[in-house]
């Protein structure tokens, strides 16, 4: 492949996230105010951003593409790294992993997400998923003082693990069978092979080893334990980063490599996407543990978005765009609010902690309350905008019995979620804690609030933005 400068163009964002995050982890001891990461952490975002705006373009060959799907998806992966940013520093300092490293390992994380979403070959998309899988791995088990961190660091380092062998597994079939790597050449190939049974396995060995990384029933066993394990900033960035990383490689290599076998994988995709919504949901009726409820309720949203990929239609892919837009502000927004109380060893992680804080604090109460109806799809908050477009893009694609189904999933997600609100506001404080905050901390939970309701009230442009974003 002859040496071009709009190759290193359109790979800039990953090469300065690249580049960044190195200079954090060889710089950490030299510099004493741990806050320059932050900062920095901060600025190059919002740097990083602009470059993938200003790099769209195929580039090595057509082994990667930095089209409008995956600048969207991006704009995702940053924003929840934003937010994550945001949340971090008082937190980091209490649990004394306010280094160089942690917000290079975010970078690392983001930059292999990133790969995913805008890799045409399945060997980039694979090396993507392994630099994201590495750096989380690393990130959940970062505070080695607690024990359930490095629980929930080891059981997600296994499985995961597990689901990369899947996934070479997978590749080598289809490599086998279509003599290309291209995803254009094996869509081109599998309409004259679509029966081929090795063709077939390898489709089911991409499903197993995504259905990993985005928490799918029966994949979904390391989720809660992660989750609860994890710093809560970083659950907080896995949660929508890593699962949205997910469904970018599965809406690429599903909806561009393997649509002529749609009618196979759908039979497959959707029982797993009704078992999962179903199974995350009555799960987390019975946690009383809030970060391993929100565990158990991405587990359910990731249901739901697949649906959006299971019918396999246009309009389905731009809903689950639109979703995971959503769920960014949502879900990060509540984990702030776990954030501002949660103490140390776990203390303010209880859902009866937050009994009575209405009355002691009703601003973060308050706060809660919004992402706890959005979480549910109450409007007319971003959640109702995010399953109502998702749900019509079922029905139009001939499915109202599963348009059914996901509804009376969410009637069942009700539960926990207005459980906290009604401990929030309709029982009395028995016991006393007190939210320490920081300025960037109130400011993550500002932004996700108004994205809540702005989105909620008027998602035209947003709409639009996701139309245009979808191949």
């Amino acid at each position: 492949m002859p040496f071009s400068l709009f190759n290193l163009k359109a790979l800039s964002p990953e090469i300065f996230l690249v580049v960044v995050a190195s200079l954090m982890v060889l710089f950490d001891r030299a510099i004493r105010a741990k806050d320059f990461f932050f900062w920095t952490g901060l600025f190059g975002t919002v740097l990083a951003w602009w470059l993938a705006r200003e790099s769209l373009g195929l580039a090595f060959g057509g082994s990667y593409l930095a089209d409008h799907y995956g600048f969207f998806f991006k704009t995702i992966f940053l924003l929840s790294l934003f937010l994550s940013l945001l949340i971090s520093p008082a937190y980091a300092r209490r649990e004394g992993f306010h280094f160089g490293e942690y917000y290079g390992l975010l970078y690392f994380a983001v930059c292999g997400m990133m790969l995913m979403a805008s890799g045409t070959d399945l060997l980039v998309i694979y090396l993507g998923l392994e630099l994201m899988s590495l750096s989380v791995y690393v990130l959940v088990a970062l505070d080695w003082r607690d024990s359930r961190g490095l629980e929930g660091g080891l059981k997600y380092f296994l499985l995961g693990s597990l689901a990369s062998a899947f996934l070479v597994m997978g590749l080598a079939f289809i490599y086998g069978q279509t003599g290309s790597l291209n995803l254009l050449e094996i869509k081109r190939q599998l309409t004259v092979s679509a029966s081929e049974m090795a063709v077939l396995s390898g489709i089911v060995f991409f499903m197993v080893a995504l259905g990993f990384k985005v928490a799918m029933v029966p994949f979904h066993m390391w989720a809660p334990d992660a989750y609860e394990g994890a710093p809560t900033p970083v659950t907080a960035f896995m949660s929508v980063a890593a699962k949205a990383a997910g469904f970018a490689a599965l809406g690429r290599i599903f909806l561009l490599a393997f649509a002529p076998a749609h009618i196979f994988w759908m039979k497959l995709l959707v029982p797993l996407a009704v078992l999962t919504m179903f199974v995350g949901n009555i799960l987390a009726v019975v946690q009383t543990n809030i970060k391993r409820l929100l565990a158990y309720s991405s587990v359910a949203h990731a249901g739901y978005v697949l649906l959006g990929i299971a019918v396999g239609t246009r309009e389905g892919l731009s809903a689950v765009l639109l979703y995971l837009f959503v769920y960014a502000f949502m879900n990060i927004g509540a984990f702030a609010v776990v954030t501002l109380l949660q103490r140390e060893s776990g203390a303010g992680e209880s859902i009866f902690d937050y009994q009575g804080l209405a009355k002691l604090y009703p601003v973060p109460a308050f706060l809660m309350l919004l992402f706890m109806f959005s979480l549910t799809g109450i409007p007319p908050t971003a959640g109702f905008i995010g399953k109502f477009y998702l749900f019509r893009s079922v029905v139009h694609a001939g499915h109202p019995w599963l348009a059914v189904l996901a509804v009376l999933a969410s009637v069942i997600a009700a539960y926990p979620y207005l459980r906290i609100v009604m401990l929030m506001y309709m029982r009395e404080p028995e016991r006393q804690i007190r939210p320490v905050a920081s300025p960037s901390l109130w400011l993550a939970l500002g932004l996700s609030a108004v994205g809540v309701i702005l989105i909620g009230v008027y998602p035209g442009s947003l709409l639009h933005t996701v139309m245009g974003s979808v191949f």
